[in-house]
């Protein structure tokens, strides 16, 4: 295949085999030089403690890394998938151990089952590959680092989907084989809609207890078993037909609980997700998921009745309103974010072996799907390392590695173990795999491209369609060597289609700029020259391409964004050598704004703006027409939930499953808008979506709970205890006679000032006084009130962080250039004398936790991100010397961004190290330990 980077040798042999093999070509790497040897090593200490209490949870020392490897790299991968036992000879203690375990065994298996034409592409395969998972630009999914190359079973799958039957010993061995599954460190789905409703009968006489008795069971079980040895919890999916007669019982099953849990909670109880109390609660170790079909949906746009079929012989049992219904799914998930929403004939659409079975499931978090009794084994690709320096795609790179990683995921299946047989049949005979990549809101962002615009939205599908046609081209190249998946005889026409409808969905891509025309032009090639061959040799693989979540393995790369998320937001939280962090404006904003025609001075201003505000509203020098570039998931400017929606649109038919993501809604969103939103998804041809209403659930730590003086009076309340109520009034504490003060003019736009401050000899600040009139003047009388007001409060203890919090940022005329050289500009007097304040009155790690800092500071902050030098203040230093570090009680990108939006983030503590999580795809992910709610 020219221009490909491999080519295939073909040649018929034994039944279904073909002779020859991969011939391998360097994309990476270099004759004579072994990746290793092309970078510096360095050795590390790896200690990891509980950020809440200070217990140390993990300690290694003396690991060894690249030196360009973030500290936060480094932690997880040592933490999470370095085998061995801590502190004996086997613990691996270097990536080089780690890479190795895992490229070798791949290499040998292709050696083994003829995917390689010489030993000499075997060698090569192995170097690429090394080289690429060395610097960052791929990973496999968390499984194949757990296991590969071990003594444990070779799980290398993610993704599994499960089936049950309506007899009590398929129920059994459901609950089995989602242990299993869990203990590998993967997750599961299954659809419970065989089983019979609880209005049916039993062979007996009696009734039916339903597939929703049956789920408690099975989350009983969820919740007792940790994924992959204590890796993170168990991750499932739960599935109903629509057209169940169970199916208004299982809609509201997660809200009914989150009832519960208010009600416990306002009793006292310990309700936050993870709290010794939630374990009472039923229902929440899974994803529920609605499957609705096109008649259903055709149902609710008529305004139609529908119906409810039974499952012994499909009779009608009852008949719905179809809106009703509908809005009642809504309604469940505007109360606690469940039920999401599937859309059967548009997956079955897509579907390349109909003639195997239906697809009615997916894995947790709905980017796989396929046949029951099935697995999928995930790996994602930097989309960074593809983003030249002068804003083009690396095609041919990109294209190369593509083939690289889908030649080895398709490998280890040769290898692979599976938790029942049934799964490892089916896996074998369809050899599911999912390609999928991070970074793209990076990507986005870099490029100059808003992640909600049009630009946006054809560039991500175009270099999402060029990954599946390549990974299609491959596998049928691979098919004409080591033959095609045995289900593809039967299949054949139907695979045969889809391809045709991928490719073209491919033409139907409306390019925006010569990057985006580039690669769907490149794309209708992979396509073009894939369907050929695959006609004629079929295909290696039932499936291709995902989307997957990219959690841990996303700050193995040091993605900026997982999945396809835009970014999380334009602060970022760093981990230094040696201990401590720092807060830094994401490494995209500053290549961005140089996109947009930025100069260096110009980017200087506008990232001080962005360290001091966490965004870019009224960034001196910045266009207005530039804000969408930098639109986040959170924020002052955060991207809209139709702008989520429509990106999935987007990228949907480019790929072989679907997409895991979660459309964030503000807390002010109605039951309507998530009816428009799920709706809108089975128009576009979305295969499933999920929303979460920001301060649904109870058990996040981050939603509104009372305050532990409101526990305990609720608990009191519960027990019948009546005690006497001690009120306890603020004291006020006055300036002594003689007190230390100072003056600072100021100007702000065209008003000119004076703040004079008096000061505790040793406690702090406690009196202001401001002049910006004539005496008698209205403004005077004014300035006069509100200093004496301030006054009073910070003698009352009323913290000065509070008023600087309340105060800063507040915007109305004058306002402007100051003349201030640590204050350059300020939104209002108010904006600018609380910021002076701070800056006289507050210690640097309080200001840092709200971003205020000196002009000498910044300074600092920008010579060391060019020097490549980080500052850590162990002692005070004079502040030119020092860079804004993050406080103590800050301990992810979550706190971070909290604290410099002044307001809480829906996310849930993780259960290693205590710190805030962030939303990757439909689950969370940590960024100090690499744990995960539910996904790889």
């Amino acid at each position: 295949m020219s221009g490909t980077g491999t080519t295939a040798s073909r040649g018929r042999t034994r039944s279904g085999a073909k002779d020859g093999g991969l011939h391998i070509e360097r994309v990476w790497t270099t004759d004579g030089v072994h990746p290793y040897d092309e970078v510096a090593w360095e050795r590390r200490d790896v200690v990891m403690t509980n950020w809440r209490d200070g217990s140390v949870n993990f300690d290694q020392r003396g690991v060894e890394f690249p030196s360009f490897w973030s500290v936060n790299a480094t932690n997880i991968v040592t933490s999470k998938y370095f085998r061995g036992a801590l502190g004996t000879p086997e613990r691996e203690w270097s990536l080089r151990e780690l890479i190795d375990r895992v490229v070798k065994t791949y290499r040998a298996a292709g050696e083994k089952h003829g995917y390689f034409a010489t030993a000499d592409d075997a060698e090569i395969f192995e170097h690429e590959l090394a080289w690429m998972l060395l610097h960052q630009v791929f990973s496999f999914n968390s499984p194949v680092w757990f296991n590969v190359g071990t003594t444990s079973p070779q799980q290398v799958s993610a993704c599994f989907i499960l089936s049950v039957d309506d007899s009590v010993d398929s129920i059994m061995d459901w609950y089995k084989e989602e242990g299993l599954i869990f203990k590998g460190g993967s997750g599961s789905g299954i659809n419970l809609s065989r089983i019979r409703a609880s209005r049916e009968l039993l062979s007996s006489g009696g009734t039916a207890s339903g597939p929703v008795s049956f789920m408690r069971g099975a989350d009983a079980s969820a919740g007792t078993i940790k994924s992959g040895g204590a890796t993170r919890r168990a991750a499932k999916m739960v599935i109903l037909d629509v057209d169940h007669p169970d199916i208004e019982e299982f809609i509201s099953t997660k809200a009914r609980e989150e009832d519960k849990i208010r009600a416990l909670r306002d009793a006292g109880f310990d309700m936050d997700l993870g709290g010794k109390d939630i374990v009472s609660v039923q229902y929440q170790n899974a994803n529920n998921s609605v499957r609705v079909n096109d008649e259903f949906m055709r149902a609710v746009e008529a305004g139609e009745k529908f119906n409810l079929l039974g499952r012994l012989d499909g009779s009608v049992v009852d008949t719905v309103d179809a809106k009703e219904l509908f809005r009642k799914i809504a309604k469940a998930a505007w109360e606690c974010a469940d039920p999401g929403i599937q859309y059967d004939d548009t997956i079955n659409d897509w579907h390349t072996n109909p003639e195997t079975g239906r697809i009615t499931a997916s894995n947790p978090c709905s980017e796989y799907m396929s046949i029951d009794d099935s697995s999928c084994n995930l790996a994602s690709l930097n989309l960074m390392k593809f983003l030249a320096d002068d804003g083009s795609f690396e095609i041919s790179q990109f294209v190369k590695s593509v083939e690289l990683v889908i030649t080895a995921m398709d490998i280890s299946i040769c290898f692979a173990d599976f938790p029942t047989q049934k799964i490892t049949d089916n896996t074998r005979a369809y050899r599911q795999l999912g390609i999928g990549y991070a970074n793209l809101g990076a990507l986005l962002m870099a490029s100059g491209m808003p992640y909600d615009s049009e630009a946006g939205r054809s560039l991500a599908a175009a270099i999402t369609t060029l990954m599946t046609g390549t990974a299609y081209r491959r596998s049928a190249e691979l098919a004409s060597v080591v033959g095609a998946y045995d289900g593809y005889a039967r299949n054949a026409d139907a695979h045969q289609r889809v391809m045709r409808k991928h490719a073209s969905a491919c033409d139907d891509i409306q390019p925006h700029g010569p990057v985006a025309a580039a690669v769907v032009k490149a794309a209708a090639k992979q396509w073009k020259t894939g369907n050929a061959l695959g006609e004629k040799a079929g295909w290696r693989n039932a499936q291709a391409s995902v989307l997957a979540p990219t959690g841990t393995i996303g700050f193995m790369m040091d993605c900026d964004t997982t999945g396809v998320e835009p970014d999380l937001a334009l602060v970022k939280f760093k981990k230094l050598v040696g201990g401590g962090s720092m807060q830094i404006v994401n490494q995209t904003v500053p290549r961005a704004l140089r996109n947009l025609g930025y100069h260096d001075e110009q980017v200087e201003v506008i990232i001080e703006h962005i360290v001091a505000n966490g965004h870019v509203v009224d960034a001196p020098g910045l266009k207005t027409e530039h804000y969408p570039v930098f639109d986040c998931a959170m924020g002052d400017r955060s991207i809209s939930a139709m702008g989520h929606v429509l990106m999935m649109a987007a990228v949907q038919p480019a790929i072989s499953g679907a997409i895991s993501k979660t459309v964030n809604l503000p807390e002010s969103a109605t039951i309507e808008d998530i009816e428009r939103i799920y709706f809108e998804g089975w128009k576009l041809g979305i295969k499933a979506l999920a929303i979460y209403r920001d301060n649904c659930k109870v058990g996040q730590p981050l939603s509104i709970a009372k305050t532990p003086s409101e526990n305990a009076a609720a608990t009191a309340l519960a027990e019948k205890i009546v005690e006497k109520v001690v009120e306890y009034r603020p004291v006020r504490k006055r300036l002594p006679k003689k007190r230390p003060g100072q003056t600072v003019s100021f100007s702000v736009g065209d008003a000119d000032g004076y703040l004079t401050t008096s000061s505790y000899p040793d406690d702090g600040l406690g009196e202001i006084f401001l002049k910006m009139s004539k005496q008698g003047s209205t403004l005077a009388g004014v300035m006069d009130a509100f200093s004496v007001a301030i006054s009073i409060g910070l003698q009352y203890g009323v913290p000065l962080e509070t008023f600087v919090g309340k105060f800063t940022n507040m915007r109305f005329e004058p306002a402007g250039m100051t003349d201030d050289p640590d204050i350059r500009i300020a939104n209002s007097v108010m904006d600018y004398i609380f910021r002076r304040l701070a800056l006289d009155y507050l210690p640097y790690e309080r200001r840092a936790e709200i971003g205020i800092f000196t002009a000498s500071e910044r300074a600092a902050q920008l010579r060391a991100e060019e020097e490549g030098v980080e500052y850590v203040p162990t002692t005070p230093e004079p502040a030119a010397k020092q860079l804004p570090v993050v406080p103590q009680r800050v301990g992810s990108s979550t706190e971070l961004l909290e604290a410099v939006m002044g307001k809480a983030a829906d996310a849930p503590l993780c259960f290693t190290c205590g710190t805030k999580m962030r939303p990757a795809g439909s689950c969370y992910v940590c960024e100090g330990c690499g744990s995960t709610s539910g996904c790889s």
